[in-house]
Order: C-alpha cells, then sequence, then structure tokens
C-alpha cells in the first residue's frame, strides 16, 4: 500500500475509479455526445467534478493526455499492480481508490455503483482485462529477453548495434525528452510554436549538447559524429524543433566551421553553439533554385571603404525559405558571386547582419514571412533581399579564399570550378542529416502502427472471438517490408556517417561522399513520405486524429524530399557521379573507346545471365544474400552500360552535352534507383555478416532478406524485361515476401521497442 496521496488533483481524486476508463476512452477515440452523457449519469459524482474530462466542446489535449498517462502508470507501480494481475479498468481504478490514504473510496463500493461502473466499461467497449494494458509498462517497454514473449533476441542488443558508437550522445537526447517542457504542442499558433520551439534550442544548448562543434573555435576537428546523432534523435520527437536545430547549429554553425578560417570559427561558433547569436543560412533564390553556380545575388568588393557590398539585383533574386529569417536570426551565411573590379570568381559565402538584438532588420536589409505552411509551422522561415548593404572584408568565410585590402584575391585551389564544388561538398553533412532524421521519423510512424495493429482488434474466425489486425496479411504487407526498409536504411546512413567523419578529421575531398549523401537523402526522404502514409492507413480513423501524431508527421516531413535538395536533382547528380567513375576506368578517355568499352560490357551482361539462375525459385535460393548482391549489381551495371552508351551515342551525334543529358534524364534517374537499392543492400548485409550474436544475427537477416526481395520485386518488370527474371520466378519472389511477412511479425514489437523512443516524445495514445 502506498504510504503518500497518489500525483491526482482532488477533482480527479473524488473520480479515480473511473479515471482509467476516461483515459482509455478518449485515447481510444473521439467520446461521442452519447457516451458522455451515459457517463455523466452513471458516475457518481456532481457532474462539475467531471467537466475538466468530460467537456465535449473541449476534449482534453495530447499534452494532457500524456501527462495523465504518466501519473497513472506511477500510480500502478506504486499499488505493486503488475501484468501478472491486471484486472479491467474499473477494477483497476478501485484498487487504485481504496490504496490512496487522501481519497475516500467508500461511495464507488456502493452494489449499485459498482454495477454502474460495468455497464459503462461495457457501453465503451472496455470490458476486457487486457483494455488496462496501457499502464503496465513492462508489457510495451521490453528491455531484453526474458521481458518478452516475442523476442528471440537481445532488445538492448539490437539497440546498441542501431545507437553506434554515439549512444552516449542518443541517450543523452532521450533523457531530454523525458523532460516536461519537451511535449507536443496542439493546435497552438504559429507564433506561440515557433517561440516554443526556440525555447527547446535554448534548453538544448544550455544542456551542452551542441558542444560537439565547440572543438572547432579552438582550431580543432568537430565532432559530426555526436551532432548528427543528436540530430537523428531529436527527430523522434518535434520536426520543427529538428530543423530549428539544424538550421541554427547544422547550417549556420557549420558554415563557419568547414568554410570560415580560424579567427572567424573563434570568434563565431561559440555564439553561435550557445544561441547567443542567432544565424539563418541564405543560399537558395526563388529565381535560381537548385542552381547554386547561378545564383543572382551579388558581394562586390569596395577598395575605398575594404567592404563588400551586397546586392539582390531582382525581386525574383531574393533568398527564399531561409530558416529562422522571419523572427529570430540576427546574421545569415549569405551565398553571393564575388565581383572584384570587372572579374568574376563565382559564389562564396559571406556573413551578413540581417536584425539587431531588438528584432528590427537592419539597414537596407528587407525580410519577409514566408507564413503559415504546409508544416514545419515552428520555424520561422522568411525571404531577404539586400539594398547594397555594406559588410566588413573580413566577413567573407576565408578558408577556402582571401581578398586583401587591395582587392587581391587568393584561394589554395586553383580551379574556380573545383573550389565550388569543394565548398558545397564540406556541407554535405546536412544531407546526411536529414536522411538520418527522415529515418528517425519513419521509425516514429511504425513504432505507432505497429504498437497499434498488434492491440487492435476485429473480425475473427467466429463470431466474438476477434484477432489482432496485425495477423492479416494485408496489414503485414503494409508495415513489414517498410519496417525492413527502415532498418536497412538506418544502417546505410550510419555508414556513410562513419565515412564522413573520417573525411572531416582527414580533411579529405567529400566529392564521393557527397554523391551518396545526396543518394540516401533521397531515399530516406522518399522512405519516409511513403511509410508516414502506409502508417496511416494502417491504424484506420486513429491515424487521421491529430492526437496520434500522423497528421504532424505527415505535414512536417514532406519536405525533406525538397529541402537540402530537390530529389530529382539529386538523383541526377547521382547518375552524372557513376557516369563519371565509369568514363575514368578508361585509360583512353575518348568517345569511341567508351562506346567499345560500353559494347564489351554488354555483350558480357547477356551472357552471364543463365537460364537456370532466371527460373530457379527454391526458398533457399531466394534468401541467399549472395544472390541479392549479384543481382542489384547486375542492374546497376546494366543500367551504367546504357545510360553511358545512349548518351556517348547523343554526344556522337553531335548534340551539345546538356541536350544529350536531358535526352537520357529519366534514365538517369532510374539508374540511380538501382545505385541505391544496391549501395543500401551491400551496407545493410555487410551489418548482418558482422553481427556475431547468432539469435539477433537471423532476425537481421530475415529483415535484410526481405529488403531485398520487396525492392526485387518492386522492380521486376525492369528485371523481367531485361531477362534476369522469368515469371514463375517473380511469382516465387513475391510469394517469399509473403512468409518473411508473417515470420517477422511475432517479432515486430520487439524490434520497434529496439527503437527506444522515449514514450514522452512518441505521445500517441493508441501506441502508449
Amino acid at each position: 500500500m502506498v504510504e503518500e496521496p497518489l500525483a491526482f488533483t482532488d477533482e480527479e481524486r473524488a473520480i479515480l475509479p473511473a479515471l482509467p476508463m476516461i483515459y482509455v476512452a478518449w485515447a481510444d477515440g473521439e467520446l461521442t455526445a452519447d457516451e458522455l452523457a451515459m457517463l455523466h449519469e452513471r458516475l457518481p459524482v456532481d457532474p462539475a467534478m467531471v467537466a475538466e474530462w468530460l467537456n465535449p466542446d473541449k476534449p482534453p489535449s495530447a499534452e494532457q493526455l500524456q501527462d495523465l498517462l504518466e501519473r497513472l502508470r506511477h500510480a500502478v507501480q506504486h499499488l505493486g499492480v503488475t501484468s501478472m494481475t491486471k484486472r479491467g479498468l474499473a477494477s483497476l481504478g478501485l484498487e487504485m481508490a481504496r490504496q490512496d490514504p487522501g481519497g475516500d473510496a467508500a461511495q464507488w463500493a456502493q452494489p449499485d455503483v459498482l454495477n454502474a461502473l460495468g455497464s459503462v466499461e461495457t457501453a465503451l467497449g472496455l470490458y476486457t482485462r487486457e483494455a488496462s494494458s496501457v499502464f503496465f509498462q513492462s508489457d510495451l517497454t521490453l528491455p531484453d529477453v526474458a521481458a518478452s514473449e516475442d523476442a528471440d533476441f537481445s532488445i538492448a542488443a539490437l539497440q546498441s548495434l542501431l545507437d553506434g558508437p554515439q549512444a552516449e550522445w542518443k541517450n543523452r537526447v532521450r533523457a531530454m525528452l523525458k523532460d516536461p517542457l519537451f511535449r507536443h504542442p496542439t493546435e497552438i499558433h504559429s507564433s506561440e510554436y515557433r517561440e516554443r520551439t526556440l525555447q527547446w534550442c535554448q534548453e538544448i544548448a544550455r544542456r551542452g549538447l551542441t558542444e560537439t562543434l565547440m572543438p572547432a573555435a579552438r582550431g580543432e576537428h568537430p565532432d559530426m559524429g555526436g551532432f548528427l546523432a543528436t540530430m537523428e534523435t531529436l527527430a523522434l520527437f518535434d520536426l520543427s524543433l529538428l530543423v530549428k536545430f539544424g538550421v541554427q547549429f547544422g547550417l549556420f554553425g557549420c558554415s563557419v566551421v568547414f568554410l570560415g578560417d580560424d579567427a572567424q570559427k573563434a570568434e563565431i561558433v561559440p555564439k553561435a553553439m550557445s544561441l547567443e547569436l542567432p544565424g539563418c543560412f541564405a543560399m537558395t533564390e526563388r529565381g535560381h533554385g537548385s542552381n547554386v553556380r547561378e545564383l543572382q545575388t551579388t558581394a562586390t568588393f569596395d577598395s575605398e571603404t575594404d567592404e563588400f557590398v551586397i546586392d539582390t539585383p531582382t525581386a525574383m533574386d531574393g533568398k527564399e525559405w531561409i530558416g529562422n529569417a522571419a523572427a529570430h536570426g540576427q546574421m545569415a551565411t549569405v551565398f553571393a558571386q564575388l565581383h572584384i573590379g570587372d572579374a568574376e570568381y563565382g559564389v562564396h559565402a559571406f556573413l551578413v547582419p540581417i536584425r539587431r538584438p531588438d528584432g528590427s532588420p537592419m539597414p537596407r536589409v528587407r525580410i519577409a514571412d514566408n507564413g503559415h505552411k504546409m508544416g514545419l509551422n515552428g520555424v520561422d522561415n522568411g525571404r531577404l533581399w539586400f539594398d547594397q548593404v555594406r559588410i566588413p572584408r573580413k566577413n567573407l568565410l576565408s578558408r577556402f579564399a582571401t581578398v586583401d585590402e587591395a582587392g587581391h584575391y587568393e584561394s589554395p585551389i586553383a580551379s574556380p570550378s573545383k573550389r565550388f564544388f569543394t565548398m558545397l561538398g564540406a556541407l554535405v553533412g546536412g544531407r546526411i542529416g536529414i536522411a538520418a532524421s527522415a529515418v528517425s521519423a519513419s521509425k516514429v510512424a511504425l513504432t505507432i502502427a505497429i504498437r497499434y495493429s498488434s492491440r487492435r482488434r476485429q473480425f475473427g474466425p467466429a463470431p466474438g472471438n476477434e484477432v489482432p489486425i496485425l495477423t492479416y496479411p494485408t496489414q503485414q504487407r503494409r508495415l513489414m517490408p517498410r519496417l525492413a526498409q527502415t532498418f536497412a536504411l538506418h544502417f546505410a546512413v550510419n555508414s556513410l556517417l562513419e565515412e564522413f567523419e573520417a573525411a572531416v578529421k582527414a580533411d579529405e575531398e567529400m566529392r564521393e561522399i557527397e554523391a551518396s549523401a545526396a543518394a540516401l537523402k533521397a531515399a530516406a526522404s522518399w522512405h519516409c513520405t511513403d511509410t508516414v502514409q502506409a502508417c496511416r492507413e494502417a491504424c484506420g480513423g486513429q491515424g487521421y486524429s491529430s492526437i496520434n501524431r500522423f497528421a504532424a508527421l505527415k505535414a512536417d516531413s514532406d519536405i525533406f524530399t525538397t529541402f537540402e535538395g530537390d530529389n530529382i536533382v539529386l538523383m541526377q547528380l547521382v547518375a552524372k557521379a557513376l557516369l563519371g567513375r565509369f568514363r575514368s576506368q578508361f585509360s583512353d578517355p575518348s568517345p569511341l573507346a567508351m562506346v567499345r568499352q560500353v559494347a564489351r560490357l554488354a555483350a558480357t551482361q547477356i551472357s552471364e545471365k543463365n537460364p537456370f539462375i532466371k527460373r530457379y525459385a527454391s526458398s533457399e535460393h531466394l534468401r541467399d544474400g549472395a544472390f541479392h548482391r549479384d543481382l542489384f549489381a547486375a542492374r546497376e551495371e546494366e543500367q551504367t552500360v546504357t545510360v553511358a552508351r545512349g548518351f556517348s551515342r547523343s554526344l556522337s551525334d553531335g548534340k551539345e552535352p546538356f541536350d544529350a543529358l536531358n535526352e537520357w534524364q529519366l534514365r538517369m534517374v532510374q539508374l540511380a534507383h538501382a545505385h541505391i537499392d544496391r549501395m543500401v543492400h551491400d551496407r545493410f548485409r555487410d551489418v548482418v555478416e558482422a553481427c556475431e550474436e547468432p539469435a539477433l544475427k537471423a532476425t537481421l537477416n530475415d529483415l535484410c532478406d526481405l529488403y531485398a526481395l520487396s525492392r526485387i520485386e518492386a522492380d521486376r518488370g525492369w528485371l523481367m524485361e531485361n531477362g534476369y527474371l522469368e515469371a514463375a520466378k517473380s511469382r516465387a519472389v513475391t510469394a517469399e515476401v509473403d512468409k518473411l511477412c508473417a515470420e517477422l511479425v511475432d517479432r515486430s514489437l520487439a524490434l520497434v521497442n529496439a527503437f527506444a523512443i522515449p514514450e514522452p516524445a512518441l505521445a500517441a495514445p493508441i501506441a502508449l
């Protein structure tokens, strides 16, 4: 028995036996007017006592329900009620009322009252013992094998594998997200949401979670692994916070970290990381979008005043969709064309003050608010125009270029093209961060949908004998392949992050990493958009309720496919990189030599399409990782050959390179998709093969097989057209995907629990 009163108000204590029932009823869906009237009629209390929880015009918010859930769970834990002795909701509430020394349970002990409670349970459909499962933490969060009937592997070991070397930073963020300050806003005005997001960022800085970039202020390498792990974990909570964090510390802060000289880093980085200096990143222009090389904002050097003059030539050249610009930013990293006298030196980055500490714009800087958006309304996106704004010469970010007092330009990189790509490559971490964050949002959606689907019962083999909807193959098909792809993308992004971190520490060129980051950013963001929608549908009407998170997830993650590079443009970048590698394989780079090499490789491809392999359809063969590797590699190589051959033919026909690329643009995007499937599978397969725990390795292998076969199934049209599959084998692939989905269902709860999403951050009542 508890010795202290439970953590409820006097009003809540008066209705304690009904409180678990009221929570579950609201969490399971909106209470109807008839249901609310019944509760008012049958509960033995003054209607005013329950007004807070039974007001049809003002249902409880997600924050209120989350708070009530945490207090009810706390009470259950103090009462010593376990999942082995759990009971119906009314019985649970009565037990709390009887043992609460600050309450009075006498009025609830009357037979007519007990009967009334039972009738309410029945009327609301909450009469089973399982209805109280939500209050037993051990039923939902499974720390190890012994606590789970579904997992034959260690959930803790899988979480450790997922967290990788950045577990400490991820755990620090998870701990922070349990703080009551971090609660999902509901029905909040954009201006208030923006201020709350700023407050969250300030708390992050106060807790030292931006320390990962501080070494740059001392001339040392930043901890990009820790920084991106922080971003990835914040994405489990609120995506406006993620973007605000990414803009302030990732884009503005890292622009100085990677493009500034030592003096600039020493001065600006500490101010940026503490949020003493709120900043933004002004690259994109309305008239030029992804074509950064053709941006029209200019920075003209004035040798008489030792200043740069920043100017926006036309209204269409204004900086667009600049996070932190509309309300909070005081300085912007502005990308502009550098002019010195009659010479033009291309795009460079400049630090430009845009707002005074009191919030007013700086002279000759015009700021407009992008206004209410489809999502991410906690981020103050704005537009910027500059009318002959003067800044000191020292405000040119000078790692890759300097201008002296006389206007002499110097750069350690002689080639203007190489200098441009080196500057952009130094900022590639943003795309890796978006890829990781998109995977996190997919994890949230899948956790909600799989938990709900494992509990939500419907239909069954006989009347009154319903089964969980996750039993149905259609539900499995919606969720299991996407769960497998989420694991695959997680490990692929983690692998790329390690390469990026190593390149930063070694000051290596980022061109190869840039192409992989573009590929994974596109793949992860498209996957996120698809997964959130599928999970919303899998949760039926409950998924449409804002309280269950999908509305925000859909609205806030949709932009991932556009910012940090439009995905289609990024796919072309990936294909160009592949064609560049292909061409570099030739000792003779002439178009004729390329055509000859292409013809040789094409002939080899055709000869290797063994008819027996095309038709071989046993389960053992279809689940052979070597088969998957070979097929993905062969498809990528053949599509590379096809595009290279076609592009060479177009050039031989006298077409300009731009026109030739346009002619093959659609095939280039198709090639990029093939490359992504191969790269993601290879990295996932490497993780499987390195795993030393047999049970965990078996589960990871099943996930990897499901990823591979579902990607093969998705492109079986091309594979059949080009002789890699025959109809019988194609049908066998589909059957094997169905089998793997069914086999993974029993482990699906354990798999999503390994994501270790803090429940206050998850917040969706149907998943708690």
